[in-house]
């Protein structure tokens, strides 16, 4: 389904990522793991297009996103759920979901059922709906985050640490939803540092560091490699 290709990020003479190839298959939950400046957003930035890779191929569905715009991108069905939600805090919880149907501007009908949808896996999210965004909530605020990215009905998403700065229980009620996503039919690429609680519903996961990929597994493997349960486990 994705598939990269040596791919290389540079901002200036620095090299943040070096010849990443790795590939996500359509259904899979795939995590990426590795601690804060390992490369992860920029990966996750040069999928979606809003930096250019200056090596390397990134194919979706064997179409090259190369050259596309960001909007593009989101309209060939690959959407990034950005780290640190960038809601629109003066604007309702309804507006900013809407944001994000905003490439299936002309299909109200199929919006307003992508709407239920998202109400559904959020029910908060209902009874907050005139509600400024920035009135709520952190774990609701990462909700209407997902939400918005759902509602540009992706057939990949990208979650880039979506339990950063979240309260335990709150982080184990987003991975259960992370899951239920997943099982409805839509592809996960989930950036993360908490690697347990990521591990337990991944169906493989890649570990980086320095830019780089050092290592990948299915999830057995994962958790029980030594290497792995020291760096990000603490086990």
């Amino acid at each position: 389904m994705l598939q990269l290709n040596n791919v290389d990020v540079c901002y200036g003479s620095f090299k943040a990522i070096s010849d990443i190839s790795m590939s996500v298959e359509s259904g899979e939950l795939v995590v990426l793991l590795g601690a804060n400046g390992a490369g992860k957003s920029s990966l996750f930035n040069a999928i979606s297009g809003l930096i250019r890779p200056s090596a390397g191929q990134i194919e979706f569905e064997g179409q090259r996103l190369s050259g596309l715009k960001p909007s593009g991108i989101v309209s060939a069905g690959v959407v990034q759920c950005a780290e640190g939600r960038k809601l629109f805090p003066q604007m309702s919880v309804m507006q900013n979901l809407m944001m994000g149907a905003y490439v299936h501007r002309r299909d109200k009908a199929g919006n307003r059922r992508h709407l239920e949808e998202v109400f559904e896996l959020f029910p908060i999210l209902r009874e907050k709906s005139d509600e400024l965004a920035s009135a709520l909530s952190g774990g609701q605020q990462q909700m209407v985050a997902i939400g918005r990215a759902l509602m540009s009905r992706p057939r990949l998403l990208m979650l880039d640490e979506p339990s950063l700065g979240l309260a335990p229980l709150v982080v184990r009620q987003m991975f259960d939803t992370i899951q239920q996503i997943n099982s409805l039919g839509t592809t996960v690429l989930l950036a993360e540092q908490n690697a347990y609680a990521a591990l337990k519903i991944a169906s493989r996961a890649y570990v980086m560091e320095g830019g780089q990929l050092v290592m990948e597994g299915d999830r057995e493997t994962m958790l029980n490699n030594d290497e792995v349960r020291k760096a990000y486990i603490g086990a």
